[in-house]
């Protein structure tokens, strides 16, 4: 905070107050803040209805619960007194900040990632183990989508989805965050929400899936990740296409170590997939990190020339898009743990036929 000129943060919804403090804010009207001067001691503030599931400790913060009808920016505002450089937690409700810019009207605001950031991407020994164990979770869920296990043609995107989920849940997690399935031309969408559309044969079908899982002692800890296959045998445009895909993937996978900028990863995969004339069908960043949230520091993006670091997690999951036809991603989530790069996710990276 001191290098970076911060003179408290203010942790509201989001990771950063689960990761700082174990209690994780429901997402309501309600303000819960976590007032952390640079020069004093944390105060949690938090509706007194919420108060009985933090834990508290005495030694990190205090605890200042309020009652309906108390004006709860007033007391952030009094916590923060004549500290003017602030930063407020990134997904922290819009709401909330113009209250705190009307009350502090001299406060100057920025991120919390301006100092979190760096310091939630560096995951320790706890961490890793977490994000193993639910990417192995998740791992389990995927080889039975590969071998066919998840029954696809003439079942709705919706009800697939609903079924990854359910199996994220069986294998471990204490909840699924979201289960992609894209089919035939929805595959061309990475981000395509699951509906009513059927699957039919000879299509690629897209599943991008993953949850929270908690162990012991943490706060929970998230797993992604992204396998195709093809409802029939593939064409040789599709062949060609995944091979593509494929070797961009392991490419970039095997460029991983500390001291690689984060754009370099990206410019690997995308290197390939350019060459091979797919360069405008590859339309997003290559990967993003991962922890207590889905998306996190450090992002694998052109611009980015920070470079990555032992305890640095993130997704490596290039993909072709051709649109209103068909798309492929294959995605991993990979760890630069101390002993070396270690991959989260082990299912098998072919394509694979599936016929049910």
């Amino acid at each position: 905070m001191g290098a970076a000129g911060i003179e408290a943060l203010l942790c509201s919804i989001g990771a950063d107050l689960p990761w700082l403090t174990g209690y994780e804010a429901m997402p309501l009207e309600r303000p819960t803040v976590l007032v952390l001067p640079a020069d004093g001691d944390a105060t949690l503030v938090v509706p007194r209805l919420e108060a009985p599931r933090v834990e508290t400790d005495e030694s990190l913060f205090a605890l200042r619960p309020w009652l309906d009808g108390e004006d709860a920016v007033a007391l952030v505002a009094g916590l923060v007194g004549s500290r003017n450089n602030l930063a407020i937690s990134d997904r922290a409700f819009a709401g909330l900040l113009v209250d705190l810019q009307q009350a502090l009207p001299r406060a100057r605001f920025t991120r919390t990632s301006t100092v979190l950031g760096a310091l939630r991407a560096v995951k320790d020994a706890q961490e890793i183990e977490a994000l193993r164990a639910a990417g192995a979770a998740a791992d389990r869920v995927a080889a039975a989508l590969l071998a066919g296990e998840i029954a696809l043609i003439g079942r709705s995107e919706a009800d697939v989805s609903r079924e990854l989920a359910a199996r994220l849940v069986a294998e471990g997690h204490a909840k699924s965050n979201f289960a992609i399935v894209a089919s035939g031309p929805n595959a061309a969408s990475p981000h395509h929400e699951p509906g009513a559309r059927r699957i039919g044969a000879g299509e690629t079908v897209v599943c991008d899936f993953g949850g929270t899982l908690h162990l012991p002692g943490d706060t929970g800890y998230c797993s992604d990740i992204t396998r195709t296959v093809v409802t029939g045998p593939p064409g040789s445009e599709l062949r060609d296409l995944y091979d593509v895909l494929q070797a961009a993937q392991a490419a970039a996978c095997a460029a991983v170590a500390p001291g690689v900028r984060c754009e370099e990863i990206d410019r690997t995969g995308r290197a390939i997939i350019a060459e091979a004339g797919y360069g405008m069908q590859f339309i997003h960043r290559i990967g993003h990190g991962i922890g207590m949230e889905e998306h996190e520091d450090p992002y694998l993006v052109e611009g980015n020339e920070a470079a990555l670091a032992v305890g640095n997690a993130f997704s490596v999951e290039p993909g072709i898009y051709l649109d209103g036809r068909m798309g492929a991603r294959i995605e991993d989530i990979l760890v630069i743990a101390p002993e070396g790069v270690v991959a989260c996710n082990e299912a098998d990276h072919n394509l694979h036929v599936v016929t049910a």
